[in-house]
């Protein structure tokens, strides 16, 4: 008998979610329509965008407890080139052993997994004891702000503990670096190419300047590093000028920064910005802060990594593993709330953001028994 999360992995890949546009609205349906049948509370919210939709689904339990929060992004990449897809993508397609189909992997089947667990509860009578809370969510590939970021904003969750769903192989990450992106801008004085004496090129100029805040800041952050994570910066992209016979006056580079749990955005940009002004160049230049998040390392030993351990033990017969993150979830909004979270999902990371893309059936079955048997040991169940 096929498993009831194959099924509803089934019907999520149906609906697109791709973006751009980005659009959640009929999967945040789907979803709201069956939680609601099985006794949850539940809302669809949104910001000003109503096709970018968020479902929060709550149900409390009779006795005070924690309360333990699910997400899951239900938004997805572009299908990209047709023709390196080998099976529909919109259909979920099973070839040996594995669901094929745009977003399986990422983040469907944790979405499916997480949906089935929800039901679950509600058919073993819900939490004994605090709060189960279910958030599936939008914005999440443009990393934009009408996602999870919303919900938090607004106070709609206000978790104790939270697992995110990610590609993860059904094993641990528990800690995840902050992210940063900051801008430098050099300005400099037009002028035409056959006489470039005549002009100040602001091209050469941020070159000398970027080459000079690499060189100080690959030396400072080789020491960053706890155990296999480390603190790197990446300059990202580099634009200037605006046609090859003018001296530009004008350009610009984005960094990216990722930072240890342990360091944090105002600092880490504070270390940038002193190094632009303390240039002999600095009068020409300018540094502003685009975007950031904190990171989050959460306790081996605190309750939810505990019980995910146990979890992962009893189902598979092997201890837990903690892997090395590489991208950035939604678990960094909540980076800065005190709660303990953890990523966890079924299927690879290497598996996202590509065609042909696959979740293995017996991990998205695996998922499902380590979740209830999370809830289990968190909340109780019935």
């Amino acid at each position: 008998m096929t498993h009831p999360v194959l099924s509803i992995l089934s019907d999520l890949i149906a609906i697109p979610s791709t973006f751009p546009p980005g659009d959640t609205a009929a999967i945040c349906a789907y979803a709201a329509d069956r939680l609601e049948k099985v006794g949850y509370k539940v809302q669809v919210l949104h910001r000003d965008r109503p096709q970018i939709a968020n479902v929060v689904a709550e149900w409390d339990g009779a006795l005070p407890g924690p309360t333990l929060m699910f997400n899951a992004h239900a938004d997805t990449v572009g299908i990209g080139e047709r023709a390196m897809w080998e099976t529909e993508p919109l259909v979920a397609t099973v070839i040996e052993g594995r669901v094929h189909g745009l977003g399986a992997g990422n983040c469907k089947g944790s979405m499916a997994a997480q949906l089935w667990l929800a039901e679950q509860v509600a058919r073993r009578g819900g939490p004994a004891r605090g709060k189960i809370i279910f958030t599936f969510c939008g914005d999440e590939e443009n990393l934009g702000p009408d996602g999870a970021f919303y919900l938090r904003e607004i106070g709609a969750v206000k978790p104790d503990m939270l697992v995110v769903g990610t590609q993860t192989e059904n094993q641990l990450i528990t800690a995840e670096r902050g992210v940063m992106w900051v801008e430098v801008t050099a300005r400099g004085l037009s002028a035409h190419a056959g006489n470039p004496a005549a002009g100040d090129n602001a091209i050469l100029r941020l070159m000398r300047v970027m080459t000079h805040i690499d060189g100080v800041m690959t030396a400072r952050l080789q020491d960053r590093r706890v155990g296999e994570q480390q603190s790197t910066m990446n300059i990202g992209i580099f634009r200037g000028g605006e046609n090859t016979n003018v001296v530009p006056n004008l350009a610009r580079v984005e960094i990216d920064r990722r930072l240890l749990p342990e360091e944090k955005i105002v600092e880490a940009f504070a270390e940038i910005e002193a190094l632009v002004m303390a240039h002999p160049e600095a009068e020409h230049l300018s540094c502003r802060l685009l975007t950031g998040t904190n990171g989050f390392r959460a306790p081996h030993e605190g309750p939810l990594v505990s019980a995910l351990c146990a979890a992962i033990a009893g189902v598979t017969g092997a201890p837990a593993r903690f892997l090395k993150d590489t991208g950035a979830s939604d678990g960094r909004y909540f980076a800065d709330d005190g709660i303990e979270i953890v990523n966890f999902g079924p299927g690879a990371g290497w598996q996202g953001h590509r065609a042909n893309e696959f979740v293995p059936l017996d991990e998205l079955i695996a998922a499902t028994d380590i979740l209830e048997r999370v809830v289990e040991r968190v909340l109780g169940l019935s």
